[in-house]
């Protein structure tokens, strides 16, 4: 065979062409169908490689997904080069889509006071006898995107990290950030380390453009807001 005529696995491509490195050098959305059924084949053959048999494949549906969604593992498992574990995996996959688009979405919660806020995570603080700190992390529209675990401690305290804090900020695209934590005690009144705290996230967070918008501090009995009551 002509060395010109041989065909390259996909080890062989480029790095920027194999299917899982331009999966996570440039995000999902630019593979093509092929490329994402490629990945869930794995390998190809000898003779041809994952891409060529995804798009042969999909070609037997005319690149309907609808219809290639459709197909059963014994449908699949025809194609040269699909046995019945490919096939299961690209069934289970291709569900698991279908799945995610009947699921309807939750509905956003948007925050526009303290006590918003606070109905967003009091069930997180409900009955602990021990302090926790959580994140909101808010977009631009005030709709809550996440909330997270930050740390756990005892009865009197738990420490903070601010490179976690905003950290998991960034990693989740947030715009305003919430802190909260609780006191086992009942008592609302914060602390002198709840005020500095505060104080250096504020201040850290003007400079990385991720706004410290409210500080909450909840007992079983009620909350207290550093916002409402003028020290951010």
């Amino acid at each position: 065979m002509d060395l010109y005529e041989q065909k390259l696995g996909i080890k062989m491509w480029a790095e920027a062409d194999r299917p899982r490195e331009k999966l996570m050098l440039h995000g999902r959305r630019q593979l093509t169908d092929a490329e994402l059924v490629a990945i869930l084949i794995g390998s190809g053959s000898r003779n041809e490689t994952a891409v060529d048999l995804s798009k042969r494949m999909l070609g037997a549906y005319q690149h309907d997904l609808d219809a290639f969604g459709k197909a059963g593992v014994k449908e699949l498992s025809k194609f040269k080069g699909i046995g019945e574990a490919k096939a299961i995996g690209i069934v289970a996959a291709l569900e698991l889509g279908r799945r995610r688009k009947e699921t309807a979405k939750p509905e956003i919660i948007k925050v526009s006071s303290s006590r918003d806020a606070f109905v967003c995570l009091q069930s997180d603080f409900a009955d602990l006898n021990h302090e926790e700190f959580w994140v909101l992390l808010l977009n631009r529209a005030n709709h809550v995107r996440s909330k997270h675990l930050i740390s756990k401690g005892g009865q009197s305290g738990t420490v903070a990290d601010p490179k976690v804090i905003f950290k998991t900020a960034l990693e989740h695209q947030a715009a305003y950030i919430i802190l909260a934590h609780n006191h086992p005690s009942g008592n609302l009144k914060p602390s002198n380390e709840d005020l500095k705290l505060t104080k250096k996230l504020v201040e850290a967070g003007k400079l990385l453009d991720l706004l410290v918008v409210d500080h909450l501090i909840l007992t079983d009995n009620g909350f207290y807001s550093f916002c409402d009551e003028g020290l951010i």
